[in-house]
Order: structure tokens, then C-alpha cells, then sequence
């Protein structure tokens, strides 16, 4: 057994270029991977490529005060302050790259790479991220600046939250990155509640807290390509991003220094219920707000995804139950791929469900049609990515 109690598998040898490149596994020197990380991640992946669009479908003809619409708005984002389930893929997938971070790390320092070298590889993926957030979201194919906008991006946050955890994992203790990230939650807040703002009214509503009004002065009042609906808020919420990863980060360290595996996924749920608490009780005065990705957000969500690694860590190394996660392990092991598909490369896969069902429509009318061609769609992209991890292909950025 390995460190992270399972069998290592086969080597892996990263061919690290400066550019995103699809990269073959090798089968020499393959550090040990942690497989419910991988499916922890593409659990979060899944909603975005195909579950929650699926859930979607099946629920859209629902009454409002139905159970059906019940779970239909828990794949909406909340417009302001609450939380729905939807709100908690994109911390849970930040929360993946922290855990992800020290055994990455600890990697290339064994293999003698110095820090200021991994620190600024981190700062080439960061860039990388903002490329593929801008094509993604920020019209930047159409080549024209005026046309333009970056996007500020789920992606551009990932790559600042991952940079963050990097920088204090290479450089700092394990105390001082506990210290350094209660001090991001804290600095959060006393800034945004702390500072007052000309029009503020000492609430957390739009545009009366620190971080929109330093926005709305400054990159706020540009053009294109620098303005964009979506910034409101950055920068100030970025370091609540590193806090994030940082919660992952933790929770690695808790999984491979409490001695057993068990006693580890006890550590774990026992700390995610008291994030969970913390990020409740200081909702009181600094609501959870996704989109300004507040510090009680920050714990609400970190809490939960503790959990969420324990019961993953539980079933898959502990009890040995592999293959009821199989598909998200596929997705999880190439997580980029899955979000540049579901983002930009879906039309392809419809139109082949088109082609092989689009006849059907009379027969099953268009409800249960509607629902077949959405999960045939991402069932071909499953397979795709299926198809890749079979064959030791995956997207590095």
C-alpha cells in the first residue's frame, strides 16, 4: 500500500512543455496517485458535463412547489447570498487542486527541481488558465479588441487559487500556511465589512462593499478588453480563491499524517462539520455569497468537501469499491478536457445523437425525446474521455 493507501499504479512520466499539450503515461516511475482524489474531482466534473444538464431535462416541465422543482433549482446558481448545490462545483473542483498541490510538489522537489522553478511553472499554468478562460468566455476568437472581454473566468480563478497554494506550500511551514490562510478569511472580511465606501449603507449587498467599489473606480470604468460584467468584486476575491485550495491542502495533510486511513477519514469528517459550523455562524454577519466568494462561503464549502473527501477516500481506499465510481474517475483524470468540452465542443456529439435518434421524436414524444438526445449527447463524450483514459491521454496544462 502506499502512503495514500492504495497501490500505486503504474508509472507516469509528465513531459513538461511550456504550452497545453496531450501527453502520454508512460510506465516507468509513476508516482503513486490518489484515486479518489480523481473521482472526487470528476464528481464535480459531472455535473457540469452531463448530470446537472441531464437533472435539468428531466425536471423542466416540473410545477415550482414540486419535490421536481425543488431539485431542479438546486442546478441554478443563487442570484446573491444562499446556496444551492450548484454553488459548490466550482469550490469543490478548487478544493481538488489544493489537495492536489503538496503531492505534486513534493514530487518535482524529490526529483531536484528547485522552488523559483516549480513557483514559476505554476505562474506558466496561470497563464494558460487565462488563455483558455478568455476563449472560453471572452470572445477572444473573434480577434477584434473592441469585441473583446476577459473574462475573469471559473478557469482565471482556478489557476489564481492554484498559484496561491503553491507559492505557500513551497515557501512556508505548515503553521505559517495555517496562519497565512486564516488571515486571507480574516483580511476578507475586515476589508469588505470593515471599510466603508461612499454610498455604502454597511450592508453586503452589490455595489456597497469595498471590493465593487475599488472595481467600479478603476478597471470597472475601462473598456474592452479589461471590462467585463463578471469582475465586479476582483481583486480583492481571488485571495478567498487561495483560501479555498488551501482547505484542500489541509485536508491532504490530514490524510497522510494521522496514521491510519481511518482514523484520517474520522480527522476529516470530524473538521469538515467544523468548517461547515464556522462558515454557518459567521454567515450571521458576512453572508455566504458565491459571487463574491465570501470567507463564510469559503469554509460553508470547505466543510463540505472535507466530507465529501472522506466518504470518496472511504469507499474507494478503504473499502476497496472502485468501479462504482468509474466515471468519474475518467473525468476526473482529465478535468480540463471535460470543461473545455462541456464549454465549447458539445454541438459535435449533439449533432451525432441527431443523426443516430433524431427519428425518434414521434414515437417518444417530445419530452422523453428531449431527455434521450441529452444523455446520448454527453454520453458520447463520456466515451471520448473513456477512450483517452484508456489510453493514458490527458490534457496538461
Amino acid at each position: 500500500m502506499s502512503e495514500l493507501g492504495q497501490r500505486p499504479p503504474a508509472a507516469v512520466q509528465l513531459r513538461e512543455t511550456p504550452a497545453a499539450a496531450l501527453v502520454t503515461e508512460t510506465e516507468r516511475a509513476r508516482p503513486a496517485r490518489l484515486v479518489s482524489l480523481d473521482a472526487l474531482r470528476g464528481f464535480s466534473m459531472f455535473w457540469l458535463l452531463g448530470g446537472g444538464e441531464i437533472i435539468r431535462v428531466l425536471t423542466m416541465d416540473a410545477a415550482e412547489d414540486s419535490w421536481a422543482g425543488a431539485l431542479r433549482r438546486q442546478f441554478e446558481h443563487v442570484p446573491w447570498e444562499g446556496f444551492r448545490f450548484y454553488d459548490f462545483i466550482f469550490p469543490l473542483f478548487l478544493f481538488c487542486i489544493g489537495v492536489a498541490v503538496p503531492l505534486s510538489t513534493a514530487r518535482r522537489l524529490a526529483a531536484g527541481d528547485p522552488r523559483t522553478r516549480i513557483l514559476r511553472h505554476a505562474f506558466v499554468r496561470l497563464g494558460w488558465m487565462i488563455f483558455f478562460g478568455w476563449w472560453v468566455n471572452g470572445r477572444l476568437l473573434t480577434w477584434d479588441l473592441s469585441q473583446m472581454t476577459l473574462s475573469y473566468s471559473v478557469l482565471m480563478m482556478l489557476g489564481f487559487g492554484y498559484v496561491i497554494a503553491v507559492a505557500l506550500v513551497l515557501f512556508c511551514p505548515l503553521r505559517t500556511q495555517l496562519f497565512a490562510t486564516a488571515g486571507i478569511l480574516l483580511g476578507y472580511w475586515g476589508v469588505q465589512m470593515g471599510i466603508p465606501v461612499p454610498g455604502g449603507t454597511g450592508e453586503f449587498v452589490p455595489g456597497g462593499i469595498f471590493s465593487d467599489w475599488l472595481w467600479d473606480q478603476t478597471i470597472g470604468q475601462t473598456g474592452a478588453p479589461w471590462y467585463s460584467r463578471y469582475g465586479r468584486g476582483w481583486p480583492i476575491t481571488l485571495w478567498n480563491h487561495g483560501a479555498t485550495a488551501m482547505l484542500g491542502v489541509f485536508a491532504y495533510h490530514v490524510l497522510t499524517r494521522s496514521g491510519s486511513e481511518r482514523r484520517a477519514i474520522r480527522w476529516l469528517l470530524a473538521g469538515g462539520v467544523l468548517l461547515f459550523a464556522l462558515g454557518w455562524l459567521w454567515s450571521v454577519h458576512l453572508p455566504v455569497v458565491k459571487n463574491r466568494w465570501t470567507s463564510s462561503y469559503v469554509l460553508w464549502c470547505g466543510g463540505l468537501s472535507w466530507i465529501l473527501l472522506a466518504a470518496f477516500q472511504f469507499f474507494i481506499a478503504t473499502l476497496g469499491w472502485q468501479r462504482w465510481a468509474g466515471l468519474f474517475i475518467v473525468i476526473g483524470s482529465n478535468s480540463i478536457l471535460a470543461y473545455l468540452i462541456n464549454a465549447k465542443f458539445m454541438s459535435p456529439f449533439g449533432s451525432i445523437a441527431v443523426v443516430l435518434f433524431g427519428g425518434l421524436r414521434a414515437g417518444l414524444g417530445d419530452f422523453w425525446h428531449e431527455v434521450l438526445m441529452t444523455v446520448v449527447s454527453y454520453s458520447l463524450a463520456w466515451l471520448l474521455l473513456a477512450y483517452l483514459y484508456r489510453r493514458r491521454l490527458f490534457l496538461r496544462i
